[in-house]
């Protein structure tokens, strides 16, 4: 994981995420999370773990999607836990990503909840 660019802000976990996909590396996808972090995707199931998060997105970045930076919501922080989120550009709601300050200073994702869809009525 020490090849990759850390996150020293919350916010940099998601240009890294953007950069990452649109190069298709799927494990510099997965180095910004934690080892046994939780990502609610696909859509109604989750995956655990950041090995299943890279062959989760080796199967996701094999068809090219093109990813576009979303501008943030205010990041909330307490202590060595932060909160960031971004609105979909499509108008879908929102992302939203639990996320720690690891030892040395950098953060990582814990939960992540990628997309939120509306409750059926």
């Amino acid at each position: 994981m020490s090849e990759y660019e850390k996150a020293m802000r919350p916010e940099d976990l998601t240009r890294l995420f953007v950069e990452r996909s649109n190069a298709g590396d799927a494990a510099g996808v997965a180095a910004l999370y934690e080892e046994d972090a939780v990502m609610a995707y696909p859509p109604g199931d989750v995956t655990v773990g950041r090995e299943a998060i890279r062959a989760l997105w080796e199967k996701v970045l094999a068809n090219a999607p093109r990813f576009e930076p979303e501008p943030p919501l205010p990041t909330l922080v307490s202590g060595d836990v932060a909160l960031t989120s971004t609105p979909p550009r499509d108008g879908a709601g929102a992302r939203a990503q639990v996320v720690r300050r690891q030892p040395d200073g950098s953060w990582l994702r814990v939960l992540d909840q990628p997309e939120f869809v509306r409750p059926a009525s």
